[in-house]
């Protein structure tokens, strides 16, 4: 498996009563006209629950996308359209999302943004047969079946779990730790297959492993036992929202080793959660860093971001916003909005050039990526 990390410091209907049939007649066709004119994504997010302020920022960027791409003429001469829907951050709303979406047409569909909602939304896309990005959702069983089949209709722009737990395992070895307390989500796919991953590639010693469900606040038990076990490091896999109140009670506690964690992360709502007193000698998994370095097309992104929402984007938006411009990149390489050309364009992308960097889609409708780990 091919590694790779990069240290780095801060990243409509109109009713009408008409009469004669002919005129009815003619409004009818000239409504289906204008809606077959038109290109439809769709959105399926987290913009309300307790992981809200991912889905958030990944719809407006989105949106954004979108708004640039009708400036420019659309795609292939046709505007897009974009429908989001609230899944409420829940697997059961994400499927009636899913099931919406169908019915109003859509021509693909991008999110949500966890491995779990993604996972429940999959069998109606591969039913009916639409394309979906799933911008953020890393676990490395989303392109595949059960059985290891390929997905064909299942794509993905983010790096896979296991890339990423091995690549922070890798950082910690070349850090040089020898011992280390893992501390996982139980409720989750995300945190224990991360956890897996990080202790199948760490050269050191796991000397204490925790675990804790979603909907825990209180970690002072856990991480009593972390600190009396005194390892060098700890590694947290969860998301932002039990990660950010983690930091904060351990080093409220005393412990101030390095923490590493995955890309759940990457919201800067997690700062908040921690303290900014708290939030240092962390280190994290990213997909997109915006430093002195950055590209016109980062630079650029970031700007227009800034000014439409007021603060600047995450790696979670810049990731949502490639998935975006891949999704319309396909259709206009496809010529067509029909559903199977643009699964074969997704397929055979190639050198794709988007604000998270340049990638191509392996056989398993993966990106070949690199992971940066922001300190």
């Amino acid at each position: 498996m091919e590694k790779k990390w990069q240290s780095l410091v801060m990243m409509v209907g109109i009713f009408m009563t008409l009469s004669g049939c002919g005129s009815l007649t003619q409004t009818s066709e000239s409504l289906s006209k204008k809606q077959s004119d038109e290109i439809v994504i769709g959105g399926n997010w987290e913009l309300s629950g307790p992981i809200s302020a991912y889905g958030v920022v990944q719809d407006r960027a989105v949106k954004l996308a979108i708004e640039e791409k009708n400036q420019q003429g659309g795609v292939n001469g046709r505007q897009v359209k974009y429908i989001s829907y609230d899944n409420k951050s829940t697997t059961e709303e994400t499927v009636a999302g899913a099931e919406k979406l169908v019915s109003d047409g859509v021509n693909l569909i991008i999110g949500p943004s966890t491995t779990n909602n993604t996972l429940a939304e999959i069998p109606v896309t591969q039913r009916e047969k639409i394309p979906l990005i799933s911008a953020t959702a890393t676990a490395d069983n989303i392109t595949q079946d059960k059985s290891g089949k390929v997905l064909d209709y299942i794509f993905r722009i983010c790096f896979k779990d296991s890339l990423q737990g091995g690549s922070l395992a890798e950082f910690a070895n070349k850090k040089g730790y020898q011992t280390a307390a893992v501390i996982k989500d139980n409720s989750s796919d995300y945190g224990q297959n991360l956890t897996d991953q990080f202790k199948k590639y760490f050269k050191g010693q796991v000397i204490q492993e925790e675990s804790y469900v979603s909907e825990e606040k209180d970690f002072q038990a856990i991480l009593q036992n972390v600190k009396k076990a005194g390892a060098e490091m700890i590694f947290i896999a969860g998301y932002y929202e039990n990660a950010g109140p983690l930091i904060k009670q351990a080093r409220e506690m005393g412990l101030t080793v390095p923490i590493l964690g995955p890309d759940g992360f990457g919201n800067k709502g997690i700062i908040e959660l921690a303290g900014i007193e708290n939030w240092d000698n962390i280190y994290y998994a990213a997909h997109f860093v915006e430093n002195e370095h950055a590209s016109d097309e980062v630079k650029q992104f970031v700007k227009k971001y800034k000014e439409t929402y007021g603060n600047a984007p995450d790696m979670f938006a810049a990731l949502a916003y490639d998935a975006a411009h891949l999704a319309m990149d396909a259709m206009k390489r496809a010529g067509s909005t029909e559903k199977d050309a643009i699964r074969e364009a997704l397929a055979q992308t190639k050198d794709f050039k988007g604000v998270t960097g340049t990638f191509s889609m392996d056989e398993w409708h993966n990106p070949s990526k690199t992971v940066f780990i922001q300190e």
